[in-house]
């Protein structure tokens, strides 16, 4: 199986609950197996306008090619009801495939791995929940974060304190 890591957003809607619920949908997906998920945090948006974000990032192992995750992934948001009307517009859900085990791909439809993950805080503080000792472009996540410092971020919501968590 594939390792691979999954950036998850949302800032429409009732986005906490989206993406638990995105969750369960990706760990629906034939041959795949949800690992680990972070805890959930509220960032601004960026390079856009808005309400701020609920970001939180999984790892999954899956049996389906990259590309096949892709339009997978691109179901669950059109299920969520995503519309992209315009580059970094406000969305009901993000998905994003960060890393799919080591592979380095850019083509037109998938970048591997993602492009701007290295600078972008809420993909690093979930990212570092789930995968301390990740390098990316020969650096430790927390190397990176600590330069994302104008990027304010904060815990929204400890996944284990997840509502709708079967207990």
């Amino acid at each position: 199986m594939h390792s691979t890591y999954i950036g998850l957003g949302s800032n429409l809607g009732e986005s906490e609950d989206t993406l638990y619920r995105a969750l369960d949908d990706i760990a629906a997906l034939p041959h795949t197996v949800l690992h680990q998920v972070s805890d959930l945090y509220r960032t601004a948006p960026i390079d856009s306008s808005g309400p701020d974000y609920i970001n939180a990032v999984a790892r999954l192992a899956t049996d389906l090619p990259a590309p096949d995750l892709l339009l997978a992934l691109q179901a669950i948001e059109l299920n969520h009801g995503r519309v992209r009307p315009y580059r970094n517009a406000p969305r009901t859900l993000d998905l994003d495939i960060l890393c799919y085990d080591n592979l380095v791909q850019d083509t037109t439809q998938l970048t591997l791995p993602h492009p701007r993950m290295h600078l972008r805080a809420f993909v690093l503080r979930p990212l570092l929940d789930i995968a301390p000792d990740m390098v990316l472009h020969e650096r430790p996540v927390n190397q990176w974060l600590a330069e994302c410092d104008a990027q304010p971020i904060t815990l929204y919501r400890r996944y284990a304190d997840r509502p709708d968590k079967e207990t």
